[in-house]
């Protein structure tokens, strides 16, 4: 009877400590997953989109929505998938910069620039947009509006003053007036403003500027409540890491573009770009995105073309911005070689759409996006690995992998014919060239100047 009870009770605390791991364990768990900060549910459609940046005003000759709208059949063909508009917003008058203004000199947030169009000509142009299988994006300026906003007189205590209490301009952005994110009133007020063009327009995200002068608190608490009405994508015009914790999707690969930049004058190589991307390893959420871009309005005004800045490399880099994880941008007249810097404070007409190389180029690596599973931004896409070469400097070669499926790219990054070697063999399988359609059982030893290559293992 005692070794039966006895053996009874070993079952009894056998049991007990079974449980008592089971709730520590799942306690641990549970208690792991609260601490952790990267929690942003990225809506699927996101992962292998393309984002199109359109500039109204610069469009077409009547730079309006209703002019626009007519190109949309031209970029369902081209294949991009998300339209992020610039400020669509009414432009302030005071202190207005050259004669038409900055486009995020916002006066009123939750109307349209007349110059645009009207709300109906917008809501008309989104629901076009949405039945055709684009998504729409905003960009939203909440650092700062426009000095003839009406918030600014209604509400002076929503503006960041001065030590005599006047309203102060962010940098030498001297036709704006900065946020004050300290008042409540000032936070409901914008995330309201936000809401009412997702209520009543359906739109599917927003790009948000100078996304690192709001606070972050604002930003997550915007993603939560936005969240609520339908799932958004949110584009931090940022590289500050914690706001891919809650609120962003992606944020800026403005550190690649700017590497990039310096790699084709021979200022940096491939090293520093590699360094990159094993920073970000680092430092980003596991399924975190990084918009990769060669240019947008910023770059294109300011600092120069593409083909100024990248010379006979704006190719490889695009195939670059394509093929590492992330999601690529296309800027308004990138698609036909727009070789022209657009005034940012005037009408400035990008001079034709016509389709040349360049579009077919850009629609080839659009379907590439599309087609590879290995492209999907985020942790759903394959794993980056280095393949090492004889030109640790010039050459650029990685593969993508997940499971048996796998992508190549190699990328002489430079303006000489180069020779090289490298330890990595291919499976055994045949790999086609994305491009030429070309077939190859080994990798190349030798790449022209800028030239390029994306094998694709066929299954």
């Amino acid at each position: 009877m005692m070794k039966l009870f006895r053996k009874m009770n070993m079952k009894y605390v056998t049991g007990l400590l079974l449980l008592s791991w089971l709730f520590y364990s799942c306690s641990s768990q549970t208690k792991q997953a609260a601490d952790d900060p990267c929690r942003v549910e990225h809506p699927e459609w996101t992962r292998s989109a393309v984002i199109y940046e359109v500039n109204v005003r610069q469009y077409t000759p009547e730079g309006s929505f209703e002019a626009f709208e007519r190109h949309l059949p031209r970029l369902r063909d081209l294949g991009v998938d998300i339209l992020w508009f610039m400020p669509i917003h009414p432009i302030s008058q005071t202190k207005r910069k050259g004669s038409l203004g900055s486009y995020y000199a916002i006066s009123d947030y939750k109307a349209v620039n007349p110059e645009f169009g009207t709300l109906v000509d917008f809501k008309r142009l989104v629901e076009k947009a949405h039945e055709m299988g684009f998504k729409v994006m905003l960009d939203w300026v909440a650092n700062h509006s426009g000095w003839d906003c009406h918030w600014l007189h209604e509400h002076p205590d929503w503006y960041v003053c001065d030590s005599l209490g006047r309203p102060v301009a962010p940098y030498d952005w001297t036709d704006v007036a900065k946020l004050n994110y300290d008042n409540e009133d000032l936070r409901r007020a914008m995330l309201d403003a936000m809401r009412f063009w997702v209520e009543n327009f359906d739109i599917d995200g927003f790009r948000c500027d100078v996304a690192y002068e709001v606070p972050t608190s604002f930003w997550e608490q915007a993603r939560a409540e936005l969240n609520e009405i339908k799932p958004l994508f949110m584009l931090a015009e940022s590289e500050k890491p914690e706001l891919l914790n809650l609120a962003f999707d992606a944020d800026y690969a403005w550190e690649l573009m700017h590497i990039m930049n310096a790699v084709a004058k021979g200022e940096k190589n491939v090293k520093d770009i590699e360094a990159y991307l094993f920073k970000n390893d680092t430092l980003l959420c596991p399924d975190a995105y990084k918009m990769n871009f060669l240019t947008n309005h910023d770059e294109n005004s300011w600092n120069g073309t593409e083909y100024e800045r990248y010379g006979a490399g704006v190719a490889a880099f695009a195939v670059l911005t394509y093929t590492l994880n992330g999601m690529p941008l296309i800027y308004s007249g990138q698609e036909v070689g727009l070789r022209k810097r657009l005034l940012f404070f005037e009408k400035d007409l990008i001079p034709s759409f016509k389709d040349n190389e360049t579009t077919a180029f850009y629609k080839a690596l659009n379907e590439l996006k599309h087609s590879q599973e290995l492209l999907k931004a985020g942790k759903e896409g394959g794993a980056f690995h280095r393949i090492p070469t004889s030109e640790p400097e010039r050459i650029l070669a990685f593969s993508r992998t997940k499971a048996s499926q796998e992508l190549i790219v190699l990328l002489n990054l430079s303006a000489a014919s180069l020779e090289f070697s490298t330890s990595a063999v291919l499976s055994g399988s045949t790999y086609r060239e994305y491009f030429s359609g070309e077939e190859y059982a080994a990798l190349p030893n030798r790449l022209d100047a800028w030239e390029y290559l994306v094998l694709i293992k066929q299954n």
